[in-house]
């Protein structure tokens, strides 16, 4: 099989970022990772930083419960509402695979995250990879990522169940089902070598 997508879903801390970065480089292949939150951007017209605040979130039922008493103002004064008025998860969820089915088409694409896995989920020409680590291998991956004092293994916790939340409300699946993916992988301290062991389950050859 000739495979036109790779899509890599992680744990905080797990490497997968640069696991993926490091195989988009071997294969030649566009890279969205932040370049995502860029385009999401780009194509809302508001801020980076407001995209990557949603980015893999779903929205609090307070927050929903607050969208929904703006439109009923909107509708109240006689004036038309659309999506564009607010950006949300839900605008985030909907560009979001816009963009990713974009990306699809063109081909040759390395997809981080996003529920990816979801959305090309019945593409034969897509290659679906899970990486995970140890504990130990996150939280000492992470030291020099977050801020002095940061609770490190507070972080993995939250941002591992934002993931998968995200992923049951957007797609009504779970995270972690081996079903989804063609390659569950542990990645190692040498992340070259889990991004080889990727790259051979997909290809077939070397690195």
């Amino acid at each position: 099989m000739k495979y036109r997508a790779l899509t890599v879903a992680r744990e905080f801390g797990s490497g997968g970022g640069r696991i993926a970065n490091t195989i988009a480089e071997w294969l030649d292949w566009k890279l969205l990772d932040n370049e995502l939150i860029v385009a999401i951007a780009r194509a809302a017209r508001v801020d980076s930083k407001i995209v990557r605040h949603y980015d893999e979130r779903v929205d609090s039922w307070l927050r929903r419960m607050n969208e929904e008493a703006v439109r009923g103002v909107a509708m109240a004064a006689g004036r038309p509402f659309n999506d564009e008025d607010i950006f949300d998860a839900h605008v985030m969820a909907a560009l979001t695979r816009k963009i990713i089915e974009e990306a699809y088409a063109s081909g040759n694409c390395v997809i981080v995250g996003r529920g990816a896995q979801c959305i090309l989920e019945h593409k034969p020409d897509v290659f679906h990879v899970f990486v995970y680590a140890a504990l130990r291998d996150r939280m000492h991956r992470l030291k020099s990522r977050l801020e002095p004092g940061a609770d490190i293994a507070l972080r993995i916790r939250t941002v591992d169940a934002e993931r998968a939340k995200y992923l049951h409300q957007s797609f009504d699946r779970d995270w972690c089902d081996h079903r989804l993916y063609d390659l569950m992988i542990r990645s190692q301290e040498d992340e070259d070598s889990t991004a080889r062991s990727i790259f051979y389950a997909m290809t077939g050859t070397g690195r």
